[in-house]
């Protein structure tokens, strides 16, 4: 099975890092094969609204991004991270989520409309952390997976969520949120193949 990890943080080996590490060696143990994906390094646009996929579900936009439209489709789980930056997604991370709006173009061309409610390409998952405790903190961010991941025909399984976690390695100090990491990762993969349809004869 392929897992893919979305790393959306500015901050390289942060606790978002820290926290989407972890829940890919969770998934690693489960039996799944990884991929990584770092938002920050990736040379790329935001979706320039041109309709250029309307018609072939393809982007016409030729940067780094199209080495990133086979891992997203391949993948029967991603994990998408990212820290909380004025209640929503970083601009890296949400540039990787626009520009899936081709990928939601492929799937209206080939998926009947009746069927949209069925979510056949596996499941997403959110890991994010924010510095304050605001009640409402994950609401915006939460929204943006969900149909993020309905664009790639997956259902939304939710993730893990963490407050008041700023300076870079305090998921260190709190090694229960590595460990809560982990086992999304680990559940997720077994979820998944539990799932899928038994493919003996």
């Amino acid at each position: 099975m392929k897992v893919l990890g979305i790393y959306g943080s500015p901050r390289k080996g942060g606790n978002t890092d820290q926290l989407l590490d972890r829940a890919l060696e969770g998934a690693r143990s489960a039996g799944a094969e990884t991929d990584a994906v770092y938002a920050r390094n990736l040379r790329m646009s935001g979706c320039l609204e041109c309709g250029g996929c309307d018609d072939t579900g393809a982007c016409v936009v030729r940067d780094d991004m199209q080495s990133v439209y086979p891992l997203l489709e391949e993948a029967r789980v991603i994990f998408l991270a990212s820290p909380i930056f004025f209640y929503g997604l970083t601009a890296q991370a949400k540039a990787v989520v626009d520009r899936s709006q081709a990928l939601w173009s492929k799937r209206k061309l080939h998926k009947p409309f009746e069927d949209w409610k069925n979510h056949e390409s596996g499941r997403g998952y959110l890991i994010t952390v924010g510095a304050t405790r605001g009640k409402n903190l994950f609401d915006c961010v939460q929204l943006e997976a969900r149909y993020f991941f309905d664009a790639l025909d997956m259902s939304y399984e939710g993730g893990i969520f963490f407050r008041r976690l700023e300076d870079r390695n305090a998921v260190r100090e709190n090694p229960e949120t590595l460990q809560e990491a982990f086992n999304l990762g680990l559940r997720a993969v077994r979820d998944e193949e539990s799932s899928e349809p038994d493919q003996a004869i």
